[in-house]
């Protein structure tokens, strides 16, 4: 029973422990190797040498909104970041950018992390008050090991188009009492060009990011750990944007317990404690073409606490979680002339806000037979804002009171049914989100989007979302459908309006905006994914998404995807492997020129590489070769800001070594 408990707190699977729960000798459970952890790689088929971006790309309710070839914003479900829950193993972290040129996904790398969880709508409470769901971003977390044993990759490789080099590389080391998880990056892209072969300026990045994770077993039934993480970037530009980024730095660390049980209801507790401080440096120091150089810093600096508990009796099964937290979000305005000695204009755009937050969350499951399955969850959480220099809010709403607290309750229910070789779900969901920062209190963030300067509102009201939510699919040995569909009924959506007073601060703008909110809105997702063994080397895979978002008059809610599609066919024999995709969009009819879209044409990306893999000694190897957008087509998509064109041609290699 003791090594059974000791893989649990591995991080095995209930699968894995049921396939081996047979054998108790030492050397068997020494062979119950972690290969079914590792397998979910941050890699997708077509390229084993991914960004974080990238990767979170290849599923179908992401997307996002690019400013540039750096810090893409992830849109789940078609919503912007404010209504998401974007987590690092449970940690809340806040980006110190006003633009949203940082989000937490910026803040790792694909060699530190073993996941990612992405959970849709009101499932993803768990780790807070949200609308459109919850993306947690999971670190390596290497077991304990019977006998010593070190393991590592690196990974370097080059990319043609923007010049871009970059090198992995993580190690870990592994024994009955300790454990040490070490990773370190560094990317360094030029600017790239597009279709037409023309360069995009403003379109280049450096980045460095460490980690470092220590465990220690304070007995047979529980540990100690410490992570941190450390990421900067330096002259990172923005084509889309009318200034870059000098610097960006983030230091993440936390500290947790855990917490094993071989008997009752409670089987694990995962106590964890985390600091968070990010700054962020935008300036235009690079376009001397701004007649007016503004400078806009930003600070965020976040404590914490997350506690779960896994519990887990006969057929039920469920986990508790406690968020909480203290967030300070700080973003100057500093405007000079030509002449940078001389300031003219210093402004607070997140006047020293500071927000609290606790939360109680629980997710509960039914086995209610074999094939059937119950679940029903929620959490209630208090949302706390207190703004220091409230009298930036008051310009434009006289009497707003300095400290707001808010009741955030969440809800969902599902049920799951599996008949054969069918599978079927549905569920429902209710929750409340506060505004942001940004939407709360906010003051003249310029948006080069649509060109208006946007100001908070204290006094709006929570949004409150209504969720369906159903799915089905069919299974054999050769073919795999899923059809899955959402539809949220969103009361008071935030979103920006024109106001008839105050007159823009930044001379690129033609007016001002002020958070408000629509008495409703609705959005409706749908996605397809079909797989297909046509041999038994040759499979064949294809995805198609669809969304619609209206206003409460009818209209188009911006940066909603038009109707996608990806086709991929993957040959793999031996040690070689080859495969070629197509995807595209077609044309965004459903745009909103209130909003500042356009109407953007129909593209289609072809997309190949191959991939040979090798052992030397106890190294395995993997080089791989490829392009993306072969035909060197030149087009933007309906989430690109301003219009800026994507990468054209892109020739990439990539060497891999792992042992």
């Amino acid at each position: 029973m003791k090594y059974i408990l000791m893989l649990l707190f591995l991080g095995m699977s209930v699968n894995a422990q049921n396939k081996y729960i047979q054998h108790d000798s030492i050397k068997n459970l020494k062979e119950v190797k972690v290969k079914s952890a590792t397998k979910n790689k941050i890699e997708t088929e077509m390229k084993i040498a991914v960004s974080v971006d990238e990767f979170l790309s290849s599923s179908d309710n992401i997307s996002f909104i690019k400013r540039g070839a750096y810090a893409w914003e992830p849109l789940l479900n078609n919503m912007s970041t404010e209504r998401s829950m974007v987590t690092i193993d449970g940690m809340h972290v806040f980006g110190a950018c006003t633009d949203k040129m940082d989000p937490i996904t910026s803040y790792v790398e694909s060699n530190n992390l073993a996941a990612i969880d992405i959970k849709s709508g009101q499932e993803g409470s768990l780790h807070g008050a949200t609308v459109a769901g919850s993306i947690d971003l999971k670190r390596k977390n290497t077991a304990f090991s019977v006998e010593k044993k070190w393991s590592g990759a690196y990974q370097s490789g080059f990319e043609f188009n923007n010049k871009q080099f970059f090198n992995l590389g993580n190690v870990s080391f592994s024994s009955n009492k300790f454990v040490a998880d070490g990773s370190v990056s560094y990317r360094k892209a030029e600017n790239y060009s597009d279709g037409n072969n023309d360069v995009v300026k403003h379109s280049q990045y450096k980045k460095f990011n460490t980690s470092l994770g220590l465990a220690y077993k304070t007995s047979d039934l529980s540990s100690v750990r410490v992570d941190a993480i450390f990421d900067m970037a330096k002259d990172v530009g923005f084509p889309a944007l009318p200034m870059d980024l000098s610097l960006s730095r983030a230091l993440i660390t936390s500290a947790s317990y855990k917490q094993l049980f071989e008997e009752g209801l409670v089987s694990v507790v995962d106590t964890k404690i985390y600091f968070n401080a990010i700054e962020h440096y935008m300036d235009d120091t690079t376009r001397p073409e701004n007649l007016v150089h503004m400078d806009m810093p930003g600070w965020s600096t976040t404590y914490g606490l997350v506690s779960k508990a896994n519990l887990k009796k006969n057929n039920y099964s469920s986990e508790i979680a406690l968020n909480a937290y203290d967030n300070l979000s700080i973003a100057e305005m500093r405007m000079y002339p030509q002449d940078r000695s001389q300031r003219t204009m210093f402004a607070y755009s997140w006047p020293w806000v500071t927000t609290r937050y606790a939360g109680l969350s629980m997710n509960n499951s039914w086995d209610i037979s074999e094939k059937s399955q119950v679940n029903l969850g929620g959490s209630l959480g208090v949302n706390y804002n207190y703004s220091k220099y409230v009298e930036f809010n008051w310009i434009f709403h006289p009497g707003a009171p300095q400290e707001k607290t808010r009741f955030l309750p969440n809800l969902n229910a599902g049920y799951q049914l599996q008949i054969d070789q069918f599978n079927f779900s549905v569920g429902t969901g209710y929750g409340h989100r506060a505004p942001s920062v940004s939407e709360g209190y906010g003051y003249y963030i310029y948006n080069s989007f649509d060109r208006y300067d946007y100001i908070g509102n204290p006094n709006l009201k929570n949004e409150i979302s209504y969720e369906g939510n159903a799915s089905a699919g069919f299974k054999n040995e050769k073919l795999s459908i899923q059809a899955k569909v959402n539809y949220f009924y969103i009361e008071n959506y935030i979103i920006g309006r024109i106001l008839s007073m105050g007159s823009p601060m930044n001379y690129q703008s033609v007016g001002v905006k002020g958070y408000t909110a629509l008495d409703y809105s609705t959005l409706f997702n749908m996605s397809v994914n079909t797989t297909y063994d046509i041999l038994e080397h040759l499979h064949w895979k294809g995805t198609l998404t669809y969304a619609r978002g209206l206003d409460d008059k009818g209209g188009n809610l911006p940066f909603i995807r038009p109707l996608s599609y990806q086709t991929s066919l993957h040959f793999m024999h031996g040690n070689f492997g080859i495969q070629t995709a197509v995807n595209g969009d077609l044309a965004q009819i459903n745009y909103s020129p209130e909003y500042g879209e356009d109407e953007t044409k129909a593209y289609k990306i072809w997309n190949l590489s191959a991939n040979y893999t090798f052992n030397f000694k106890n190294v395995k190897s993997v080089v791989q070769v490829g392009a993306e957008n072969i035909l060197n087509e030149y087009y933007s998509t309906y989430a690109d800001w301003g219009n800026i064109p994507r990468m054209g041609r892109n020739i990439f290699t990539s060497l891999k070594l792992s042992f």
